[in-house]
């Protein structure tokens, strides 16, 4: 099980910005599937952004589309979610992890890499 640091969650009034980031260790993005989900309460998971490598095109949920954006820097072994102009349907727990299993963004199990970043989006 790779180790991660996780940075970047909070809270914000609607219309701000978040950078998530997850910094893996234990194995190389360079090649790697890596995506981003989130469990809002009362809700099921949620998978929101794959990378499948770190030079493709990711794999983005339409309802964050514009608005969010995953990447990955290899050389820093980190995995990215740039979130702007976030609405309170957003608030939620954010998890990085493996994404080469996903059905485009759904999977019936999704695992994550650490604990998650807790997102509040209020005014």
């Amino acid at each position: 099980q790779p180790q991660v640091v996780e940075n970047g969650g909070g809270t914000v009034q609607p219309g701000e910005s978040l950078r998530l980031t997850c910094e893996v260790s234990g194995l190389r993005l360079d090649d790697y599937a890596a995506g981003w989900f989130r469990r809002a309460p009362g809700k099921e998971p949620e998978g929101i952004a794959c990378n499948p490598t770190p030079h493709a095109t990711p794999r983005i949920l339409y309802s964050v589309k514009g608005r969010f954006t995953p990447f990955v820097i290899p050389a820093y072994n980190t995995v990215y979610l740039q979130m702007r102009n976030l609405q309170p349907e957003d608030t939620a727990t954010y998890f990085c992890g493996p994404c080469g299993h996903w059905d485009v963004l759904f999977a019936t199990t999704y695992e994550a890499w650490g604990q998650g970043s807790q997102v509040t989006v209020s005014s």
